[in-house]
């Protein structure tokens, strides 16, 4: 599933491109995803001018002047810039067609995806009104994280990955934060220290900076939107790696799962007390 990295690749590697272009027509081949695709979505857009194209948690946000399009990718979704001419195929849902020959095509094999339409601005739509801060932002610091934390017994690894604590931080930048914290995944939230708070916070940063700059995780079929793979795989310590050796210690590397998702561990580097 592509993740907080993952969407901010995608996000800037097509704003230049469709950011001030003029929006020449919708079409819609395949309207049933996680919620339809408004059946007026191309009389509503049509004409308008792209004037940004923005990213909030998972969700990208192609902004108009008095509306915006929410595009999520859902497990297994993507965005290509490709020509106007170029046919679709067979999980290719919608294109977005714009006046100097380009086409923003939207494809999603599972289908948990969607594009729904938002009265602008954005952020008070359902979907965005209470989502918590984002990671790289000053507002996600270690007072902010601590004060939040407090009589929260959940799993520390549940808890950060809660849209409403902060948003983006998916499986496996939450494997890689905590391990580089030393932190255990089933350490309850309440019991962080303000100094694990402080260290927390910047390894959550530091992993998802890393991850950006290497253009996200490709571990089955995520590609950008110039239908390039990312390579911060590369660089996991822990994630997928149950069973190996601790890329640190040599402990080998064990598998939990909290909140019905795989949680990958080093028992020597991360404490749970």
């Amino acid at each position: 599933m592509p993740e907080l990295p993952e969407v901010e690749t995608v996000r800037a590697g097509l704003c230049d491109l469709i950011t001030s272009q003029t929006i020449r027509e919708v079409k819609v081949y395949q309207s049933k995803l996680r919620y339809p695709v408004p059946a007026d979505i191309s009389a509503r857009i049509s004409g308008q001018v792209v004037q940004g194209f923005e990213r909030r948690a998972k969700y990208l946000l192609l902004k108009m002047p008095h509306e915006a399009v929410i595009i999520h990718l859902g497990m297994s979704g993507s965005l290509r810039w490709l020509s106007a001419c170029t046919a679709p195929e067979k999980h290719d849902h919608v294109d977005i067609l714009f006046t100097n020959g380009g086409c923003l095509r939207y494809r999603d094999p599972r289908r948990f995806g969607l594009i729904v339409l938002s009265p602008y601005p954005p952020a008070q739509h359902r979907l965005l009104s209470s989502l918590g801060p984002e990671p790289l932002s000053d507002r996600f610091d270690a007072l902010y994280l601590y004060e939040k934390s407090r009589s929260r017994r959940l799993p520390i690894k549940s808890f950060i990955m809660d849209n409403h604590c902060v948003v983006g931080v998916g499986n496996i930048y939450a494997n890689e934060a905590l391990f580089s914290s030393g932190l255990h995944p089933k350490l309850p939230a309440e019991r962080l220290t303000m100094e694990q708070c402080y260290a927390l916070v910047g390894t959550i940063k530091d992993v998802l900076s890393a991850a950006i700059a290497a253009g996200g995780t490709t571990l089955q079929d995520f590609v950008n939107g110039h239908g390039q793979p990312g390579y911060f795989q590369q660089q996991l310590y822990v994630y997928g790696r149950a069973e190996q050796p601790c890329l640190k210690c040599g402990t080998f590397i064990e598998t939990v799962r909290i909140g019905q998702r795989s949680s990958y561990y080093c028992p020597e580097c991360q404490i749970k007390e």
